[in-house]
């Protein structure tokens, strides 16, 4: 597999994977990059002629839509099969990175998965893997990316979150909700902290979105959740993308997902809290 280079580096080894690499050009990394809003993002950095690390563990996947933005941009693009659920999966990949003498200038941290049912029936390993992979992989990765970032007084962090960050809980989905309420204080609070650094960090919160992770949640009962209107990914993903360039703060894409975050932090809580009991309690089926 091949490594895209800065000058002065050794040549990529792996034709399969080397390009063209453009004087000046910037480069992304993206996890979760080879579907849903992850792919979207990934397809506008590839337009706007970034070199790409493309991070996910369908390899793949990784590698059919690498191979695809090579020929249609003439950018580099690595492709990198991690499972950041791992621990140390994010200071592995950054090591590897940093021997190949990658730098990173654009941070978007979509990975991310989510557990439905009760708290005390779902399996502690994989409830491990999820706080690990939505809250501790993103932080890492945005400690470790920062200090270049700084030193060229150039960066964009794109991280992920979700409406569900603004409700104050979510019945069957407590532990999903609370990692989503941890990315976007965490956002927040690193956006204002690095004022006037060159390097802004925005949050991207949708609301339902046509991916498929509701059935890799898990989340494939019958539940009113599933009925709400859902935006694209291509939507989803061009919002937050416009918000990251504009150095916004905060993306909240869709009229009705910008109403339903402001519901969820209005009092009192108590009732978004028993609305979306309703939203994930399985019905019968046949019921609408």
């Amino acid at each position: 597999m091949s490594n895209d280079h800065r000058p002065g580096a050794p040549a990529p080894l792996d034709k399969t994977v080397a390009t063209v690499k453009r004087s000046g050009t910037k480069t992304a990394l993206i996890t979760g990059a080879a579907g849903g809003i992850g792919l979207e993002l990934t397809r506008l950095l590839a337009a706007d002629s970034y070199n790409l690390v493309l991070v996910g563990r369908d390899r793949h996947g990784l590698e059919r839509v690498g191979a695809s933005l090579r020929a249609l941009h003439q950018i580099s693009v690595r492709c990198e099969s991690r499972d950041l659920s791992e621990s140390r999966a994010a200071n592995q990949l950054w090591a590897d990175l940093t021997r190949a003498g990658i730098a990173i200038d654009v941070l978007v941290n979509n990975a991310g998965v989510g557990m439905y049912g009760l708290l005390d029936e779902q399996d502690p390993d994989e409830l491990d893997r999820m706080l690990q992979l939505n809250m501790a992989a993103l932080t890492v990765l945005t400690r470790l990316v920062l200090p270049g970032m700084r030193q060229r007084r150039w960066g964009r962090i794109l991280n992920v979150a979700s409406i569900v960050a603004y409700q104050p809980g979510g019945p069957r989905m407590a532990t999903y909700y609370a990692t989503k309420a941890y990315v976007l204080s965490f956002s927040k609070g690193l956006a204002r902290e690095l004022d006037g650094s060159g390097v802004s960090v925005t949050v991207l919160s949708p609301g339902p979105t046509e991916t498929s992770f509701d059935d890799r949640a898990g989340a494939t009962l019958n539940v009113l959740y599933r009925r709400l209107p859902k935006m694209t990914a291509a939507a989803v993903a061009r919002a937050g993308y416009d918000g990251m360039k504009r150095q916004s703060m905060v993306v909240i894409p869709g009229l009705m997902t910008k109403l339903l975050a402001l519901a969820g932090e209005l009092p009192p809580r108590r009732i978004a809290l028993e609305i979306n009991h309703l939203l994930w309690k399985p019905r019968p089926k046949g019921v609408l």
